[in-house]
């Protein structure tokens, strides 16, 4: 069976009850089950997660990280929850300097590269604070589609391909996630008992399961085997951190971010930026427009490349490269005429990827939330019987000792995987007895690696800036700097009108196009949005996913 390109027509989804946007249909499907139980937006976001853990395992899992953003309608606050593993206690850049990787760099797939896996710890606080079911209810649709298996999508299918290649074939146990070596057709059916017997350990045990019972000796033991150097101990005493979230004022919405060791800062900078330019002036696939958020996002870069680290080891000056002032001045750098591909980073004074999904329920709360492996399958390591591979997300670390994220024992790294939460400022007048506080504007996120703020910066543009609904928001073609390598190059989707992709070159952008499967490096999002007067839920998909947003 073949399938067709990415330009498919998808309606936006409305409901007064709840909605569920996933890239899974099965997984979107697994949280619709958890609310029409009586569970909240926190119930059905894990178990959204634990079923995505199962149906796309190449993004994705309990052995990876995760961080999430709750809007509770009761109290209006927004809290941040950061479940991201650290590194391992003797883990150390003498470690890496005595096996030759400082020269020549760590390889992604190293089990150097494990950090300790946050998800399961972050799962379990999140339901402790916010939820309202038990694990053994809200993990209950995972072990189901895992033990009687799920036909894979075939967008899944197609990355389960690569990391098959990729890492699979040569990661210990990694066979274990394959289909006699190879992976799942689109449509074929996929069964992982390993996974639904690591889920029933956890629904009984919680997050102890996983850190000090057996399979954490299986973690550790395939970790040793593959030379790794993490201990029980270090899985023993890893926490989760609940955070105050980050957040600006864009054009009257309160956008939030988790703060670092995660980069939404870098949304947040370059959002701070942008605000002072008219852009519900621009066509949304303008040059003028496209040229602008480029610019804000490579200021915005620049600057967290250096500040992103675990806040715990450097000292970082989130306030002031927050505040308008700061961005007030990074704008003065920006020449509406030409690229410059080489910016630098500030000097803010001192004043003293990934799956990801989001779920609104009936009563008004809302979670936004991401889990990932780091590179697909991570390090395609499969502690043995389990049926989850073990994130690589340490590659993250830098090896410059002078660095602020430089890799250091139990130190957690810059982490790409972000969340976004908007909420509307309370207004002085025209507000109904009750309502006093913010309100819900949207929960939303954009997964794949170094594109989510540059996700979250076009889509929120989309929305606020454009008023367009949130399917249609996500269906636009977008940008994506390309971060990791030299020369400030920018991929453009296909889709962006030739004439914007001309101008941009013209003014010095160095372009190059991307088409077909490959659009995933533009991330797969997820968006809804409440309308405050009404109550109802408006919720949107990203095309580039299997996936579908489901109202309840």
């Amino acid at each position: 069976m073949t399938t067709s390109s990415f330009n498919s027509r998808r309606s936006p989804v409305y409901s007064k009850r709840g909605i569920v946007a996933t890239s899974q249909p099965l997984a979107t499907a697994a949280g619709l089950e958890i609310l029409s139980k009586g569970g909240n937006a926190a119930d059905a976001a894990v178990a959204c997660a634990a079923a995505l853990n199962v149906t796309e395992p190449t993004s994705t899992g309990i052995g990876g990280d995760m961080f999430a953003l709750y809007f509770d309608s009761r109290t209006k606050q927004v809290t941040a929850l950061n479940g991201s593993g650290r590194a391992p206690s003797s883990l150390t850049l003498d470690t890496l300097k005595k096996n030759n990787f400082l020269a020549d760099g760590l390889p992604p797939f190293h089990p150097y590269t494990i950090t300790v896996p946050g998800a399961c710890a972050g799962w379990c606080d999140l339901i402790e604070k916010h939820g309202s079911l038990s694990l053994t209810e809200i993990l209950a649709p995972a072990i189901r589609l895992a033990e009687e298996g799920f036909p894979v999508a075939p967008v899944t299918s197609y990355f389960w391909g690569r990391g098959v290649e990729r890492q699979l074939k040569s990661a210990l146990n990694g066979h274990e996630l394959t289909i006699d070596g190879r992976a799942p057709r689109a449509g074929e059916i996929f069964y992982n008992q390993g996974l639904a017997r690591t889920f029933r350990e956890i629904a009984e045990k919680k997050a102890q399961a996983f850190y000090q019972g057996s399979i954490a000796e299986s973690i550790i033991s395939v970790i040793k085997e593959a030379g790794g150097v993490m201990t029980h101990a270090d899985l023993a005493e890893h926490t989760s951190t609940w955070e105050n979230p980050i957040s600006v004022n864009y054009h009257g919405l309160k956008v939030y971010e988790c703060p670092p060791n995660g980069q939404g800062i870098a949304a947040l900078i370059a959002l701070n930026i942008l605000e002072d330019f008219d852009l519900t002036s621009l066509d949304s696939l303008s040059p003028e427009k496209m040229h602008l958020l480029i610019e804000a996002m490579r200021l915005a870069f620049a600057d967290a490349s250096w500040y992103v680290a675990d806040p715990t080891f450097s000292k970082i000056p989130m306030n002031e490269l927050l505040s308008k002032d700061y961005a007030n001045e990074r704008r003065k750098l920006i020449n509406l005429k030409r690229a410059t591909v080489d910016q630098k980073r500030g000097t803010p004074v001192a004043s003293s990827g990934t799956v990801y999904l989001s779920v609104v329920d009936k009563f008004g709360n809302a979670c936004s939330f991401i889990n990932s492996n780091y590179m697909g399958f991570g390090t395609g390591i499969v502690p043995k019987g389990w049926g989850f591979t073990l994130q690589n997300r340490g590659h993250n670390f830098s090896l410059d000792p002078n660095h602020p994220n430089a890799l250091a024992p139990k130190k957690r790294p810059y982490h790409t995987i972000i969340p976004a939460m908007v909420t509307r400022l309370p207004s002085p007048s025209g507000r109904r007895a009750g309502d006093e506080g913010e309100s819900l504007y949207a929960s939303y996120g954009v997964m794949g690696g170094f594109m989510q703020p540059q996700g979250h910066v076009q889509v929120l543009s989309a929305l606020k800036d454009a008023n367009l609904d949130p399917q249609s928001a996500l269906d636009l073609p977008r940008f994506c700097i390309d971060v990791e390598k030299s020369g400030g190059k920018v991929a453009i989707e296909e889709g962006m009108p030739t004439a914007t992709v001309d101008e941009l070159k013209r003014m010095g952008h160095p372009i190059y196009a991307v088409t077909g499967y490959e659009r995933a490096l533009f991330g797969r999002g997820q968006v809804i949005l409440r309308d405050e007067e009404s109550g109802v839920l408006c919720g949107g998909s990203d095309p580039r996913a299997d996936g579908c947003a489901m109202s309840v």
